[in-house]
């Protein structure tokens, strides 16, 4: 049972090398075949059907790379190091349910890969390299607010300098647990300041360095980009508190966004060129705008004053639009009402269905709600309480 649960780790080792910079295809053969060790037990002509004749790939999956893979794999064993694999126990629940997941991670940790990503939600705070004093004072009061929080989240960032840099380090000043995505090898420490908080993060239980890149890879700019999807796709929640309109932390809430997970962004000053990502995503309804760092706690169901909100959102309805609607009506926006607070994020087509309203009706009333702060909806419709008022 050992050897058949090394060969496959072995195996989704050498397709993760192989398909890095196409996830999709790995994952795609991975799901269809059953396993990582089913790919490599396909004669020639079976894996030319699956990858097409004239597919670049069919020679890497190879017994060579096996051999390689196994090599690296007991390297790793002995830096304290591992590597999970899709459809392994202790891979990221919410990575899986993007369309692009790596077919594996590399990890370096003391505790693991179960406790690391599915012990508790993950909320990435990201933001710009060029940071301004408000920035950096945001970055910690929120990653401060969220470590305190119940359930306190796993804060995920990116390492770098500037906003990443302080988001890893304040969480871990309050005890929360924090996640480096890296876009080195994880036998890298890029930049190399930052050997010490790495170090500091791979000790501590529940915290870990995280990167699909196999050992060996250096900082390469293009390596950057496919290191965000990571981070977006680990996390329930994005949050960018400062950042221009160009630039990694834009790159991951919009990943975020395409993934349909929570964006929030922190509103600056407008003449300030640091601020006009969050400004960006604000204006086009991609992000949720962070007033405070309670207010941030609460929309994310992380407080207590948030389960009290949602038990008590059907009375609110009722007892606001009581004297203003007739009977017929109140009860359609009480009806509304109990499916928004049942379901976050439940969308208008969904609202149909549960009550049989029809879709004007519905459209009509949430728009109402809405438009009088009682709820918000996004760009795909979706309904939430509005924790704002």
């Amino acid at each position: 049972m050992e050897n058949q649960v090394f060969r496959e780790k072995t195996c989704l080792c050498t397709l993760n090398r192989i398909f890095g910079f196409e996830p999709k295809i790995g994952r795609v053969l991975v799901e269809r075949l059953g396993s990582g060790s089913a790919v490599f037990g396909l004669d020639g002509k079976s894996l030319r059907e699956c990858l097409g004749p004239y597919s670049k790939y069919g020679e890497m999956i190879s017994r060579e790379e096996l051999d390689r893979s196994a090599e690296e794999l007991e390297g790793l064993a002995e830096k304290g190091c591992g590597f999970v694999g899709l459809g392994e126990e202790g891979y990221p629940s919410m990575l899986r349910d993007c369309d692009d997941p790596p077919v594996g991670l590399y990890y370096k940790s003391v505790s693991s890969p179960d406790e690391i990503f599915n012990s508790r939600p993950c909320v990435a705070v990201v933001g710009t390299r060029d940071f301004s004093p408000y920035g950096q004072e945001w970055t910690e009061k929120l990653t401060a607010a969220l470590a305190e929080a119940s359930p306190s989240p796993a804060i995920v960032s990116g390492l770098a300098y500037g906003v990443d840099f302080f988001a890893h380090r304040a969480a871990l000043a309050h005890g929360a647990p924090t996640i480096a995505v890296m876009a080195t090898g994880i036998d890298e420490v890029y930049p190399w300041r930052h050997r010490d908080l790495a170090a500091t993060i791979a000790d501590t239980p529940l915290c870990a360095l995280v990167t699909d890149y196999p050992p060996g890879t250096g900082a390469v700019k293009v390596n950057f980009l496919r290191r965000n999807r990571i981070i977006a796709g680990l996390s329930r929640a994005t949050v960018l508190t400062e950042s221009k309109r160009k630039g990694g932390g834009m790159i991951t809430a919009r990943l975020a966004f395409s993934y349909e997970r929570e964006v929030y962004a922190l509103p600056g000053r407008v003449d300030d060129a640091r601020s006009q990502g969050c400004l960006d995503l604000i204006r086009e309804k991609v992000a949720e705008p962070i007033g405070s760092a309670e207010g941030l706690v609460e929309a994310l169901g992380m407080g207590p004053s948030l389960q009290e909100r949602r038990r008590d959102f059907v009375r609110t309805v009722q007892e606001r639009y009581s004297p203003a609607v007739d009977p017929k009506t109140l009860g359609d926006l009480v009806a509304i009402a109990g499916e928004i607070r049942r379901t976050r994020g439940i969308s208008l087509d969904e609202i149909c269905r549960k009550t049989g309203l029809p879709y004007a009706s519905v459209s009509s009333l949430t728009g109402m709600m809405e438009g009088d702060g009682v709820i918000r909806t996004d760009l795909l419709q979706r309904c939430f309480i509005d924790l704002r008022t």
